[in-house]
């Protein structure tokens, strides 16, 4: 595969725009189909305002723009992406939905072209199976906005061709990407190790410990995130959240460690899902960001101690996720840590994280979660135990 290669995106919302927007801006000609009528155009339509905005920030001068643009072709009919040699659906997270796209895609493309997944937490294998050639299918799962966050998570179900991810790795990386190969697991790298982050601070606002600035507050201050956690859901959306939260824990057959919250579904019930229904744990209005008002009878406590007890808390429980998917071959150290900080932003790769806050400190403060709660929620990886003993270090 190379720029000569004809790539077609399904799926003409944020995502999809997003990764024809990079598919073309490497030089292919790409094709963007939707089953909505006229989606495709309006998307186009969109990209092009984008690209006006970039060429007066200077990304772009006006003649770039406009052969990105020109690579860029809406797609009416299915069959029209006939002549791709690789085709990434952007589409709703249903397997039946996707594995009926697959097959029908197949029936379409050459028989060497690649069909590709950007799902974020459905198996790769089980979309896979829907078509009669199933080595050809695998997961290229960009993260959002697609043309600006680097990551893309390479994923090759149980029956892709040896070669294949390899194959895309290269290409995404001539994209100007930042690829990491996974498993075929629930949440592959990022969407699995990044639960608690969202878990355990609504665990902590649920005991009462802290309303929900607070804990914000501590993760950037003293964890040096760019955002809290209940900034970050409002703003991907806590229905998405709560969807990509409960397919994990029902895809790791009801793992407590993934367990979803009553907190978030009951605010996805009420219609409150973040910025782009101007409300969620905070409150949107006119481009203004309010805090709700806070729950009576907080506790008084030393806020300094507070923020660095929320802090640890949740990031051990990050670490202890990173720790278990490099206990079972998920992905290797470098990819780990390489995930987290490309495709969320964390600030430092959780790996390495533990080394420097110390093995040993890091099982301790979950054995002490997991006493005092008694609960399978923080049962330390036997990767940490095992290296806690030997004193040896991740990196």
């Amino acid at each position: 595969m190379d720029s000569s290669t004809v790539v077609g995106v399904i799926g003409a919302g944020t995502m999809g725009s997003g990764i024809a927007q990079v598919a073309a801006q490497a030089g292919h000609v790409t094709y963007l189909y939707d089953t909505r009528p006229g989606a495709a155009e309006s998307a186009l339509a969109s990209l092009s305002k984008t690209f006006d905005k970039l060429v007066e920030k200077g990304k772009f001068t006006k003649e770039e723009a406009a052969s990105v643009l020109a690579r860029i072709k809406p797609a009416n009919d299915l069959k029209q992406l006939a002549s791709c040699g690789l085709v990434i659906e952007a589409i709703v997270e249903d397997l039946a939905i996707k594995k009926k796209l697959f097959a029908d895609l197949e029936a379409i493309v050459g028989p060497y072209a690649i069909l590709a997944t950007n799902t974020s937490s459905l198996s790769v294998t089980a979309i896979a199976a829907a078509c009669t050639k199933p080595g050809r299918v695998i997961g290229l799962h960009f993260f959002n906005p697609a043309p600006l966050l680097p990551l893309i998570e390479v994923v090759p179900g149980l029956a892709s061709d040896a070669q294949l991810a390899n194959r895309c790795t290269k290409l995404m990386a001539a994209w100007g990407k930042t690829p990491v190969i996974c498993k075929d697991t629930p949440g592959f790298i990022v969407n699995r190790v990044a639960r608690p982050f969202y878990g355990e601070a609504i665990r902590i606002y649920e005991e009462g410990l802290a309303d929900m600035p607070t804990i914000d507050r501590a993760m950037k201050e003293i964890g040096g995130f760019k955002m809290g956690p209940f900034e970050l859901m409002d703003l991907i959306g806590n229905d998405v959240n709560f969807t990509v939260t409960k397919t994990v824990w029902e895809n790791f057959f009801y793992d407590p460690r993934y367990k979803p919250s009553f907190t978030q579904q009951r605010m996805v019930e009420a219609g409150w899902l973040g910025r782009k229904t101007g409300c969620g744990y905070y409150t949107y209005e006119q481009g203004q960001v309010q805090e709700r008002p806070a729950a009576s009878g907080e506790r008084q406590v030393d806020i300094e101690q507070l923020l660095n007890d929320i802090c640890s808390r949740i990031l051990v429980m990050l670490i202890n996720e990173a720790a278990d998917a490099l206990h079972f071959g998920i992905a290797t150290r470098d990819d780990i840590d390489l995930a987290m900080t490309k495709g969320v932003s964390y600030p430092k790769g959780l790996l390495k994280w533990a080394d420097d806050l110390g093995i040993a400190n890091c099982l301790g403060k979950l054995e002490s979660l997991q006493a005092e709660f008694g609960e399978d929620r923080y049962r330390p990886s036997p990767l940490l135990r095992k290296m806690a003993r030997s004193g040896a270090t991740f990196h």
